[in-house]
């Protein structure tokens, strides 16, 4: 591994030869050991030191039991101050196992059994998982055609959906996976005001929050006017890459407080222990190996789109504002109508296929570019090599 120009070994420059030996996660497991694994979201990246000391001291001295979670609340309050000015009291705060079963008792207090959830394809293809998991029902409202959120478009679902007096909600992406887009304050101020005028509740995933690139800024959803009867639900999993070590964080608007009360106490002990000594030493302690690591992402971004440039001309990336993942249309490849699948049969790269995304993902893939530099180019020339 070689040095960056601080003088420190890159996070992101893991060799493909040992991350096939050392690691035995989903990611390297379910593809043979020929395939390059780019698609679920998980880093090939170096941990945090911070979070290898607080767990590696954890086991040493046997404190596996179970996990009390307030000062991990208090240290992504205090994360959440000092990165973007969020201000929120982290006893009002209820901790979960991870932010998909934060949303999934969420969904339990807002909704009703065969009841709305609104999302906006091509959106986190696990918020269709949950939905269906809580006995839910999706309704899509598209993001518009430059990957942002239709306003309009989603007013009109809000108002047709809530018509007849149906308890919905809306799940937000902020940032947005797949596209990696960032909403402005001022859309998700437009979002808070259609929502609070058709009642519906706004839950808000901001797991990749930290994970914002340079040129852009996030803004969590409960900082905006508007926004008291939303949730916000979040983690440090994904930022420093413990998607291992399962901890999350609900947040409740101001007006949100005395509902997320309502959750019954037993949901609060889902979140591992240990996974809350990680997360807590994350936020208190490994800010410094954050900003390295987004300024690698960042350098990894604009790689990924002079490769794709260069390379495979007739696909078309959406270059993210934020998160490790990438929204590629493939469908002027000529690899037919499934082609995340060709690439894996025939380039041996593993790519997150689009429409399971919803819709708008037909002829799309996500792409993981959370890798070092050598993989992503040896990645762009495998698909290449495919493509007439």
């Amino acid at each position: 591994m070689g040095k960056t120009t601080s003088g420190q070994p890159p996070i992101l420059g893991v060799p493909l030869e040992d991350l096939r030996r050392d690691r035995t996660s989903v990611k390297w497991g379910v593809h043979g050991p020929d395939v390059i694994p780019m698609w679920i979201a998980e880093m090939d990246c170096a941990p945090c030191p911070a979070v290898v000391d607080a767990v590696s001291a954890a086991m040493v001295r046997g404190d596996t039991g179970y996990a009390l979670t307030e000062e991990y609340a208090a240290e992504l309050a205090a994360f959440a101050e000092a990165e973007w000015s969020w201000d929120f009291d982290p006893r009002t705060t209820t901790r979960v196992a991870d932010v998909l079963s934060g949303v999934t008792h969420l969904l339990g207090l807002f909704t009703e059994v065969g009841g709305p959830v609104v999302v906006s394809p091509p959106v986190y293809n696990a918020f269709y998982e949950v939905i269906e998991a809580c006995g839910r029902r999706v309704v899509e409202a598209p993001l518009g055609p430059d990957h942002r959120l239709d306003v309009d478009g989603l007013a009109e679902v809000f108002a047709r959906e809530t018509a007849g007096g149906a308890p919905t909600a809306y799940l937000l992406s902020n940032p947005h996976n797949p596209t990696g887009t960032v909403h402005t304050p001022a859309e998700l101020e437009a979002l808070a005001r259609v929502a609070d005028a058709h009642g519906v509740r706004v839950l808000s995933d901001e797991i990749h929050g930290p994970l914002v690139l340079p040129t852009s800024t996030f803004t969590p959803y409960l900082t905006v006017p508007g926004t008291e009867r939303g949730v916000t639900v979040t983690s440090a999993s994904k930022a420093w890459n413990l998607a291992g070590l399962k901890a999350a964080v609900i947040v409740p608007g101001e007006d949100a407080v005395d509902d997320v009360r309502r959750l019954h106490p037993y949901v609060t002990f889902g979140a591992s222990h240990l996974g809350v000594i990680a997360q807590t030493a994350a936020y208190r302690d490994g800010r410094a190996w954050l900003r390295r690591l987004v300024g690698e992402l960042d350098a990894n971004r604009r790689l990924l789109a002079d490769l794709v440039a260069e390379q495979l001309p007739g696909a078309r990336l959406v270059v993210p504002e934020a998160t490790y993942l990438a929204w590629l249309d493939l469908s002027g490849l000529g690899l037919g109508d499934d082609p995340a699948g060709e690439v894996l049969r025939r380039a041996r790269v593993a790519l997150s296929p689009g429409p399971i995304f919803g819709s708008g993902g037909h002829g799309h893939a996500r792409v993981n570019y959370a890798t070092s530099p050598e993989i992503l180019r040896e990645a762009v020339d495998r698909i290449a090599s495919i493509v007439d």
